[in-house]
């Protein structure tokens, strides 16, 4: 169990990491944090957008939709690799998944099929939305891929957690495919390799 930090040190540990950030707007204190509570928090939560153009892309992330008010997640990693933080707080990225799911990532042990909607995701992960159309299409640029690598690992750094307690949405909710285009198996070795 963990304390979320501060954004200052969410900041300082995804630079740390050799992150390119771009600070959008009032980033530190866009929240949903009205509305429930965040933390304590256990993981980190990957995201696909289905949409194309960063700009765009983050304009989406940081105020939502009709809905879904914003944000939409803490950072969005665009094609090109740079991080753009739009929020910081209780963020509209996970809703509701497995509570079973949830004590492996606490445990950092092997993820149980992902097969309920009873636990509040949103209080408990940091959240990351990747630009991708998440068709299988797309293509996730090395750029992309080695950020989300990157992201992930300075969190955990951070908590001293290991790659286990990295999801995808996909194997938190049922029925989400997010991301898709790469394995989280695959992407959770990256992590654990930069941590060691």
């Amino acid at each position: 169990m963990a304390s979320p930090m501060s954004a200052s040190r969410f900041l300082d540990v995804l630079r740390d990491e050799g992150i390119s950030v771009v600070q959008v707007g009032d980033w530190r204190t866009h929240n949903r944090n009205h509305v429930g509570p965040w933390g304590p928090v256990h993981g980190v939560m990957i995201h696909h957008t289905v949409t194309s153009g960063t700009a765009k892309t983050v304009r989406i992330c940081r105020d939502g939709y009709a809905g879904l008010p914003g944000p939409l997640c803490h950072g969005v990693i665009a094609k090109s690799g740079s991080l753009h933080l739009v929020g910081y707080g209780r963020a509209n990225h996970a809703g509701l998944g497995d509570d079973d799911v949830l004590r492996a990532v606490i445990a950092e042990t092997a993820l149980p099929p992902d097969n309920e909607s009873n636990t509040d995701g949103n209080r408990h992960f940091y959240g990351f939305e990747c630009e991708n159309l998440g068709d299988g299409q797309d293509p996730w640029p090395e750029a992309q891929l080695d950020t989300i690598e990157r992201a992930a690992a300075a969190v955990c750094r951070h908590h001293g957690w290991n790659s286990r307690s990295v999801i995808g949405h996909l194997e938190w909710q049922p029925g989400k495919i997010d991301p898709r285009g790469f394995s989280m198996n695959t992407m959770r070795a990256r992590i654990q390799d930069r941590l060691a």
